[in-house]
């Protein structure tokens, strides 16, 4: 196969520059190309593209700011591989990716994967917590891990391939951002493709993210829930509602400890994030990270579930249009 890799990005010259170091140094050994598309930039990564030339077949394209979803469908329309793997501008690849992706695929073709995510030894002590929350089975984050134990895998953008047969057939992704994801997984399934995850093709993804940005991002991903529900009700599941009623079992425990003395269940609260806290520890070796992780729970639970509560209240009581409710969440291409 023919393999293109597809990078959005908005603003970040040296990540650019460490991803395309990374992708430098595959170890595959044919050829492949690299299109880099400037979404609207202020600080331009073009020098940085420059600079790999020599060593990669690298394309830079750059155009008005529409999103991310919006700029890979750009990409994929102007690549010329069979295959195309689109990532985050804040990953970093290990040398064996490319490899482990093409085996994979040759050895069970599907026309969509997507891969893990993992973390460097220089992580910062938050990236390190963040990473967890966001992949271990404790927490929401569980499928983003590398379980396989799952009926229908959706790949993330971070880390995804798609063939050319299947981004023509489904257009690519939406517009609504977060939620393109899930969206195009669902559409792709409806049009009768197959996806799949690839547990070895992992890449390293730095998450240049602070307390407030991690908060903003999961609530927006509470918010999208709802409507990706409403849109297809056949996919929703009852783990979406998990962080919601988590955010209303707290407020109720409170009550019910302040009112009636019952405190069994903001104890239950307490074991579980003891738990998630010695986890973390041991899994970094670091008390640090093990208490950045209970920061990162408590936000990721309550970012997510009350983005849920309100969409859910909006898009179910309410019965406002997605656009309307939150157009915040759509660009317009």
């Amino acid at each position: 196969m023919n393999y293109s890799f597809v990078i959005p990005v908005f603003n970040r010259p040296d990540e650019i520059d460490e991803l395309l170091e990374s992708l430098s140094k595959q170890n595959f050994n044919n050829p492949f190309e690299v299109i880099i598309v400037e979404d609207g930039s202020t600080l331009p990564c073009e020098d940085i593209v420059e600079k790999y030339r020599s060593k990669l077949a690298v394309t830079y394209y750059l155009k008005y700011n529409s999103g991310p979803g919006d700029s890979r469908n750009f990409g994929m329309q102007y690549a010329k591989g069979d295959y195309f793997i689109i990532l985050d501008s804040d990953c970093i690849l290990p040398p064996q990716y490319l490899d482990e992706v093409d085996k994979s695929l040759t050895n069970r073709y599907v026309d969509c994967f997507g891969g893990p995510d993992n973390m460097l030894p220089s992580f910062t002590p938050i990236q390190k917590a963040i990473n967890f929350v966001m992949t271990s089975v404790l927490t929401t984050g569980g499928i983003r891990g590398a379980s396989e134990k799952i009926e229908k895998f959706q790949p993330r953008s971070f880390n995804m391939g798609i063939s050319r047969k299947a981004f023509e057939a489904s257009k690519g992704f939406s517009n609504i951002h977060p939620g393109e994801d899930p969206d195009l997984s669902i559409r792709l399934w409806k049009l009768g493709f197959e996806t799949k995850l690839i547990s070895s093709a992992f890449v390293y993804h730095k998450r240049r993210i602070d307390w407030e940005k991690f908060y903003i991002q999961v609530n927006k991903f509470g918010k999208v829930r709802p409507i990706l529900n409403q849109l297809y009700p056949e996919y929703a599941k009852p783990t979406f509602y998990f962080p919601a009623l988590f955010v209303i079992g707290l407020f109720v425990g409170i009550f019910l400890s302040i009112f009636f003395q019952i405190e069994i269940v903001l104890k239950l609260y307490f074991i579980y994030t003891f738990i998630v806290f010695v986890v973390s520890t041991y899994k970094n070796r670091s008390l640090k990270v093990g208490f950045y992780t209970i920061i990162a729970l408590w936000r990721q639970f309550f970012g997510y579930g009350l983005g849920f509560i309100e969409s859910f209240f909006k898009i179910n009581i309410l019965k406002k249009k997605p656009q309307e409710a939150f157009p915040e969440l759509f660009f317009k291409a």
